[in-house]
């Protein structure tokens, strides 16, 4: 069974009164009357300990305690446990480095080190949010190709990462897969490629 999104305005109205439930979405646009976006995003207060988060959203998410073992239905899996790094004095949060990959002694990537600092535990919740007119970021291109551009060359760096930070969209359609040279399909199935020598 798939999972059955809520359809709401924010997250917060995700958890609380959401407008309907879709998979898919043709049928969150049908419960909202307007163009829905799928996100991912925080909400709520953020807990010192992985068992506080989960005694303030009892019933919510999968418990494996001990004593307090609890699982949701399949499709109500639509929230999630995230560990954040605690915001410093400026109320900024340290961005996390990215792992160097490694060849050595046979591994591609080093052995994880222990997150440094404190880190806090946020409610993450995945629904369909209602967008009231078009999207903002339908026009605009993505940031390699304008960078390579003229245009782009004189841009802040500020703009040029929050143009990376917006997904990639495909300049054209893609085209349908070709056959090799020295492979047919049979008349009579026609699903189904094989070898020709």
């Amino acid at each position: 069974m798939p999972i059955l999104y809520p359809v709401a305005e924010n997250a917060e109205g995700a958890l609380a009164a959401p407008l309907g439930f879709a998979a898919r979405a043709r049928e969150a646009t049908l419960a909202a009357g307007d163009q829905v976006d799928f996100v991912t995003e925080e909400t709520g207060p953020a807990f010192d300990t992985r068992e506080a988060a989960l005694d303030a959203y009892a019933g919510r998410l999968d418990d494996d305690r001990p004593g307090r073992i609890h699982s949701v239905r399949p499709e109500a899996k639509w929230c999630d446990l995230k560990s954040v790094a605690a915001p410093d004095a400026k109320g900024r949060r340290r961005a996390p480095r990215p792992a160097r990959p490694v060849n050595r002694n046979g591994r591609r990537w080093p052995t994880p080190v222990e997150a440094k600092g404190v880190m806090l535990w946020r409610l993450c919740v995945s629904y369909w949010r209602v967008r009231h007119g078009a999207a903002a970021d339908e026009a605009l291109d993505p940031a390699r190709k304008l960078r390579r551009d003229r245009a782009g060359e004189d841009l802040p760096v500020g703009a040029l990462r929050a143009l990376a930070s917006q997904p990639l969209r495909p300049v054209k359609p893609q085209q349908p897969l070709d056959i090799g040279l020295f492979e047919v399909r049979p008349p009579d199935a026609p699903h189904i490629v094989m070898p020709d020598e």
